[in-house]
C-alpha cells in the first residue's frame, strides 16, 4: 500500500493541457504546410504561364523573321488581320526543294507533274506551290502521291486552275496562321497554329490576347499594312494568364503577364 501511494503520474488537468498544446502545435504546423503548399502551386502556375508566353513569342518571332524568304511574286509574305485578338499568316520558302522544275508540259490541269530534280523531301498529303516564272503566277495544291524514282507528283483531288509549261517551278512553301482560340474552351484560351487548311493545333495554353502592329517603310505604324512588302518591323504584344484563379487576387482572380517584342523582317523590301 505504501508503494502504491508513493507512485507518481499525470493528473487529468495535466493531460488536458498537454492535449491542448499538441493541438495548437499540430494546427500551426499544418497551417504552415498548407500555406507553403499553396505558394508552391501558385509559383508553378506562374512558371507555366511564363513558359507559355515565352514559347509563343519565340515561335512568332522566328517565323516572322523568315517571312518573305524566296516568296514568288503574287504572294503576300505576311497577311494581317485586325480582329481583336489579332491573327497573322506568315509565308516563306522552306528550301526543302532545290531546282525542281517541270520537264514535260501538262496536257490538262489534272495531269501529274513530271519533274526534274530531287522530290524525295515531298510527302503524300503535303501542300506545295507551282510557279510559272514567265507569267509570274502560280498556285498551291495538295500532293496525293509522290513517285520519287520516276520524278512524278500527283494531285488527284485538286486539279490545277491551268496547265503549266516546262520550266515551271515546284516549291515547298510554308504558310502558317497564328491566332487565339477563346471560344472552344473560354476558361482556357490558347495560341493556335494552322498550316494551310489543316486542322489547327495548340501551340501555347492560356494565351488570352494577341496584338500586332506593323512599322512601314514610311515610318508609319499601322494595324493592317497596305502591302506586305512595305513592312519593316512587326510589334507583337501577347497576354497570358495562369491556369487557375487565385482567391487572394481582386478582379477575375487570374495572375497575368504581358510580353512585347519587336521583330525586324529581314526578307521584305530588300530589292
Amino acid at each position: 500500500m505504501r508503494n502504491i501511494k508513493n507512485s507518481k503520474g499525470f493528473t487529468l488537468l495535466e493531460l488536458l493541457i498537454s492535449a491542448a498544446i499538441s493541438i495548437v502545435v499540430v494546427g500551426a504546423a499544418l497551417s504552415v504546410y498548407l500555406a507553403q503548399h499553396k505558394h508552391m502551386i501558385v509559383q508553378d502556375q506562374i512558371s507555366d504561364m511564363q513558359l507559355n508566353v515565352r514559347a509563343g513569342m519565340q515561335e512568332l518571332s522566328t517565323k516572322i523573321r523568315m517571312a518573305g524568304y524566296n516568296v514568288p511574286t503574287g504572294l503576300d509574305a505576311i497577311q494581317a488581320y485586325n480582329t481583336n485578338p489579332d491573327s497573322i499568316v506568315v509565308m516563306y520558302d522552306t528550301e526543302l526543294l532545290e531546282g525542281v522544275t517541270i520537264n514535260h508540259a501538262m496536257p490538262q490541269p489534272s495531269a501529274e507533274l513530271r519533274c526534274d530534280g530531287d522530290i524525295s523531301p515531298l510527302q503524300d498529303d503535303q501542300w506545295a506551290y507551282i510557279y510559272n516564272p514567265t507569267t509570274q503566277s502560280g498556285e498551291f495544291f495538295l500532293i496525293t502521291h509522290v513517285q520519287v524514282a520516276a520524278g512524278h507528283i500527283q494531285h488527284n483531288t485538286m486539279p490545277l486552275s491551268t496547265t503549266y509549261p516546262v520550266g515551271s517551278i515546284i516549291m515547298a512553301m510554308e504558310a502558317s496562321k497564328y491566332f487565339v482560340d477563346a471560344t472552344t474552351d473560354p476558361d482556357h484560351p490558347r495560341l493556335m497554329v494552322q498550316n494551310f487548311s489543316d486542322t489547327p493545333q495548340i501551340y501555347s495554353d492560356n494565351i488570352t490576347d494577341l496584338q500586332f502592329q506593323y512599322v512601314l517603310s514610311s515610318g508609319a505604324t499601322v494595324d493592317v499594312p497596305p502591302m506586305s512588302s512595305m513592312i519593316r518591323e512587326v510589334v507583337i504584344n501577347m497576354d497570358a494568364r495562369t491556369e487557375r484563379t487565385d482567391e487572394v487576387l481582386d478582379g477575375d482572380g487570374y495572375r497575368t503577364r504581358t510580353l512585347q517584342t519587336k521583330v525586324m523582317v529581314r526578307n521584305l523590301g530588300i530589292n
